[in-house]
């Protein structure tokens, strides 16, 4: 169970908006991102020990798609789902795609107690998953999400079919240069509209060309205070639990891990675990190569499906 938490403890932990006025600006340039990437199909609310979870469903249109394994899509840190836009599209078409808000974090869903202790980011998924009637689910998670999703692994695996995490966190701690990477990002949204496509090179940012996209980013430091502290990564043990099918592709620029680290170190802790470099990008494989990172992840699920599971390791791809 849970640890406690006093009162005061989790109002401090707790994400909130500053007022309502800004909390429907971001919403509203959120939903233009949203209409970049695949129709929505419904909304969903769903209660939990730590609050409302929102969640966008996308669906494909066949029958026979429609009645495959779902994917789950978990955002990063300081965003929401509509950051999914360059793959809901793809991967929709071939199964049922839910892409959750995760409270605490701006985004649709209400937070009304801490989720960053692993065991309670582990209930609130299990019972998010529960709520949405889903036993068996592929689970991708980006950043952030990726750990959420690593976490649940070794924590929750029993309705899992394979996961994937996306330059995650959780196997590293986070270390100066991805904050000031993050910071440079931000600060790089105000330079002069001639100067982006350079920066946005320069520092791997793609916010800074997608104007929907730098919109819904300004407007969420603006709008959203994250009361979350960094979560500690998983140690060698903890990952040595893990016996979900893994699917881990890093960019190979990252900052946030050192991906020829990982790619050493995790397939020794984690027996059959697929590892990917994709060269060409930093911390977004999955905006910056989204073809490339769609026809990956779809591969994958449909060899878990198909009940033979790839293993090994490859980089600088594409």
């Amino acid at each position: 169970m849970p640890e406690a938490t006093t009162p005061d403890r989790a109002a401090a932990d707790i994400g909130r908006y500053v007022n309502d006025t800004l909390r429907d600006r971001y919403f509203a340039a959120c939903d233009a991102v949203y209409a970049l990437g695949a129709p929505i199909r419904a909304e969903l609310d769903v209660e939990t020990t730590f609050g409302t979870t929102h969640v966008y469903r996308y669906g494909p249109a066949d029958p026979a798609a429609a009645s495959r394994t779902p994917v789950v899509l978990v955002h990063g840190a300081g965003s929401c789902s509509a950051m999914w836009y360059p793959n809901t599209a793809a991967l929709s078409a071939e199964r049922p795609v839910y892409a959750i808000d995760t409270p605490g974090d701006p985004g649709r869903s209400v937070q009304r107690a801490p989720i960053h202790q692993p065991e309670r980011a582990a209930q609130w998924l299990d019972e998010t998953l529960a709520g949405l009637g889903l036993d068996r689910v592929h689970l991708i998670g980006s950043s952030y999400g990726g750990w959420l999703v690593l976490n649940q692994a070794h924590r929750g695996p029993e309705r899992l079919a394979s996961v994937t995490p996306l330059d995650p966190g959780g196997l590293e701690k986070v270390g100066l240069r991805f904050y000031v990477w993050i910071f440079a990002g931000l600060f790089a949204t105000f330079a002069p509209k001639a100067l982006r496509p350079r920066l946005a090179a320069w520092l791997e940012q793609p916010v800074l060309v997608v104007p929907e996209l730098r919109t819904m980013i300004r407007s969420a430091v603006r709008a959203f205070r994250i009361r979350r502290p960094a979560p500690l990564p998983l140690t060698d043990d903890e990952l040595r639990t893990i016996r979900t099918p893994l699917h881990l592709l890093f960019g190979k620029r990252s900052l946030l891990v050192h991906p020829q680290r990982q790619m050493e170190r995790v397939p020794r802790l984690i027996p059959g675990v697929r590892a990917e470099i994709v060269a060409q990008t930093g911390h977004g494989p999955q905006i910056d190569h989204a073809d490339y990172v769609n026809d990956r992840m779809l591969k994958f699920l449909d060899t878990i499906d198909g009940t033979t599971q790839q293993s090994g390791s490859t980089s600088d791809k594409p």
